[in-house]
């Protein structure tokens, strides 16, 4: 579990295929501190960690992983977000850690598209375009995750969102290098989506 808080950018060094799995090794600040068998979101999607050298750490992403995610087209030299999962004793005179963003899975829904990006004096407007079967989903300051960073959801219509990205989050992710016409991962909030889902079934 996650709660979209971006900790550091890693640049893919190497990307192999074997079979329909494709193995990233990713190069950053914190990789050198990661264990095998952690659990890691790059650009939101949690992968387990394989291997670690220096500064470097090595994950693997299956079929179904890459169906629902922009990792398929990720290339070596691409900069992706980083965060490991989080603590839930931040303290040990303390049960329990605050959760900065909100609760974040890892677990890709798809991809959305950006179509717009725009300067606020400031601050920047994304706009991006999803598939509208998942409308129900979105609420209007309700919670989202794009690319592994936690944000919220403004004027949600049936294809399209907009969300604001504060100065520190756009230099210190991957947002500065999105463009438009840019695919990026998507994960809409846990509780939504169990509502709908019961909701649904009460049909």
């Amino acid at each position: 579990m996650f709660n979209g808080i971006i900790e550091s950018l890693g640049k893919i060094a190497f990307v192999i295929a074997e079979g329909s799995n494709r193995h990233f090794t990713i190069e950053s600040a914190i990789s050198s501190e990661l264990k095998i068998d952690q659990s890691v979101a790059h650009d939101g999607v949690c992968l387990t960690v394989v291997n670690v050298s220096g500064n470097q750490h090595e994950v693997t992403a299956v079929k179904e992983t890459l169906r629902r995610s922009n990792l398929s087209i990720k290339k070596a030299g691409d900069m992706i977000n980083l965060e490991r999962s989080m603590l839930m004793n931040a303290r040990p005179d303390f049960f329990g850690g605050r959760i900065d963003g909100h609760l974040v899975q890892g677990h890709a829904d798809g991809v959305a598209v950006c179509k717009k990006i725009k300067s606020e004096n400031g601050s920047w407007l994304f706009e991006f375009r999803y598939d509208e079967k998942y409308s129900p989903l979105l609420a209007d300051k309700g919670s989202v995750s794009i690319n592994g960073v936690a944000l919220t959801v403004i004027k949600p219509s049936k294809k399209k969102f907009s969300a604001v990205i504060i100065p520190y989050t756009f230099n210190n992710t991957n947002f500065h290098l999105l463009h438009e016409g840019d695919e990026v991962n998507i994960e809409f909030d846990i509780v939504g989506k169990y509502v709908y889902r019961i909701l649904r079934q009460g049909r």
